[in-house]
């Protein structure tokens, strides 16, 4: 629980750290591309969807009496809030893999300038800078296929009766495991600690893991700040792997 609770603060702290002098500019392109993704996704969504919905909500009240009109704004009404709600569960899900594959080269040059500011001295992998750039959207596509490998079995779990009671709680528990593994990759990564390495070593600090990805959840969850999530997960694993982690690896 004392690690549960360290890696807790860790992420806590990675959002503190975001208004730092030295890392605004690697915070603002990540935050650009994920509002540019999510406003696109949304902004699809609703085109091709929209019209849609307002011929449902207009079908489905048709046959009330004029005045019981206030029943139909009602339930027409209602349906766009759950479309609207549906709408972002299905964004948050599907195009928050696509922002973080297109935001990895960045996250990456941000975890090293704050390992830098950290410690000093930036972190020296042996690899170029642009090798890295090139091979880290490959890495993020390992992560995913690592995510689904566990996330189908898992899914299937809601489907079992009895079993499905419990499901939610496994899930949120994979959920912040996975969190924790995907943004401890960039500091990690930047000294040439390949996805499976990295697992091994959480492995030994589960509760350090679990602590941090779970902060990251809320934050994913909470709008307005589900947009500054993401680099401040990186600042925070970041933080994580210079004081815990890098002493354990070396």
């Amino acid at each position: 629980m004392w690690e549960f609770k360290d890696g807790a603060h860790y992420a806590i702290r990675g959002l503190s750290l975001l208004t730092k002098p030295g890392l605004r500019r690697f915070v603002i392109m990540p935050l650009l591309i994920n509002i540019a993704v999510f406003g696109s996704a949304l902004w699809w969504l609703f085109s091709r969807l929209g019209p849609r919905v307002s011929a449902w909500s207009e079908a489905a009240v048709s046959w009330l009496p004029d005045w019981l009109g206030w029943v139909s704004t009602m339930l027409s009404g209602l349906m766009w809030i759950v479309f609207g709600l549906g709408a972002l569960v299905v964004v948050f899900y599907l195009f928050s893999a696509v922002a973080n594959l297109l935001a990895a080269p960045f996250n990456g040059l941000l975890a090293e300038k704050v390992e830098a500011q950290l410690t000093g001295t930036a972190p020296d992998s042996s690899v170029s800078i642009w090798k890295e750039i090139a091979v880290a959207p490959a890495q993020e596509l390992g992560k995913l296929f690592y995510f689904l490998v566990w996330a189908i079995p898992l899914a299937v779990l809601f489907l079992i009766p009895g079993i499905n009671l419990a499901a939610p709680i496994v899930w949120g528990v994979f959920s912040a495991w996975m969190l924790a593994l995907q943004y401890l990759d960039y500091p990690l990564g930047n000294h040439a600690i390949r996805f499976k390495a990295q697992r091994a070593m959480m492995r030994q600090r589960r509760g350090l893991g679990l602590g941090f990805g779970s902060v990251v959840m809320v934050l994913t969850t909470v709008p307005i700040l589900n947009f500054l999530a993401m680099p401040a997960a990186v600042v925070g694993a970041t933080v994580l792997w210079v004081e815990k982690l890098k002493s354990e690896a070396d």
